[in-house]
């Protein structure tokens, strides 16, 4: 079996969601002065590659913690729709590229390519975006989540967040943001995992996100 790694290090200097502050890692003990080293980290629970549950944008809905953990692991597709530029729609087109196996995965993920841009200001860009029709196929196919590769699944324009809000409505669904790798995962099903923090009434949180392949 091979392990690809999909997620992002956190770090202070690392790019966040424009309007929020980044992680501290503060030192809280010392090798020197208690015996061993301890930090104290301090982060928002969308911080770097993390995920997105339905009450994230609407009060009363499922929180991550109220998810089974079945719904973080299982079949998935990697749509390659990096030959887009930017501002350009993720259409149906990518996804019928690979229809049969769009309709078997549990998670389609997106790969724009966008993740070259880590770290520098196009990432804050007008990364490629699904259009209503993809939202309506992982709705219509009640797949466990999408991710994507860029800083969010709106676009960065979008205020109002239109796709967040028509996914999350009525849908048991989570989002995926700020993937990486994605080239080395290939085109066929594989084995997703992406596993949030356990904690109690969670809008939010990071993730570590791997590819299983046989």
């Amino acid at each position: 079996m091979k392990i690809i790694d999909l997620t992002h290090y956190i770090s202070e200097d690392m790019p966040v969601y424009p309007g929020t502050e980044g992680p501290k890692l503060q030192p809280a003990n010392s090798y020197e002065v208690d015996g061993f080293k301890e930090t104290l980290m301090i982060m928002y629970t969308h911080t770097g590659t993390h995920m997105d549950p339905p009450a994230h944008l609407f009060k009363g809905r499922t929180t991550l913690d109220q998810f089974p953990v079945s719904q973080f692991v299982g079949k998935a597709l990697v749509i390659d729709c990096s030959d887009l530029n930017e501002g350009q729609r993720i259409t149906m087109a990518y996804v019928n590229k690979n229809r049969k196996k769009a309709e078997e995965a549990e998670f389609l993920i997106f790969r724009s390519g966008w993740d070259k841009y880590w770290g520098t200001e196009q990432y804050f860009g007008d990364y490629p975006y699904i259009d209503d029709e993809v939202v309506d196929f992982l709705i219509a196919g009640n797949k466990k989540g999408v991710g994507l590769d860029v800083i969010g699944i709106d676009p960065i324009a979008d205020e109002n967040l239109t796709i967040h809000k028509k996914l999350f409505s009525k849908n048991e669904i989570v989002v995926i943001e700020n993937l990486m790798n994605l080239d080395l995962v290939g085109n066929d099903l594989f084995t997703f995992c992406a596993l949030p923090l356990k904690h109690t009434d969670a809008d939010g949180s990071p993730i570590r996100a791997v590819a299983l392949l046989d």
